[in-house]
């Protein structure tokens, strides 16, 4: 039943199937948050590929890709946020390095559910 209910409110957030993709501006957070705690109550590690993202369950992993280079990385859902209007994903600093987003600090990409 919670796997139902989890792949409902997915394909809710992402179209009509879970594997459907999603389009917005990623971010990323890093040393000022390294060593706190995160939503899910884990400790942030700047340094693991991880990301929060405001409804996805903790958990959940995503594949996402910079859309100006086509670099990707798979993350794992452990925090919520971003808070800034206008972002759907903050990357932990680690993603943000493997599709090169550190120099612009924001960019547009594509997140896709993978489990």
């Amino acid at each position: 039943m919670t796997i139902l209910l989890c792949l409902c409110s997915c394909c809710c957030l992402f179209g009509t199937s879970a594997t459907s993709a999603a389009y917005g501006i990623a971010s990323y957070y890093g040393a000022d948050f390294h060593g706190k705690k995160t939503a899910s109550g884990e400790t942030f590690d700047q340094w693991k590929l991880t990301c929060a993202h405001r409804d996805l369950p903790f958990g959940t992993r995503l594949r996402v890709t910079n859309l100006k280079n086509k670099k990707s990385v798979i993350v794992r859902v452990n925090d919520r946020g971003p808070w800034v209007a206008g972002r759907m994903i903050d990357l932990s600093y680690a993603a943000a390095q493997k599709i090169d987003l550190i120099k612009d600090g924001v960019t547009r990409v594509k997140i896709e559910i993978l489990r």
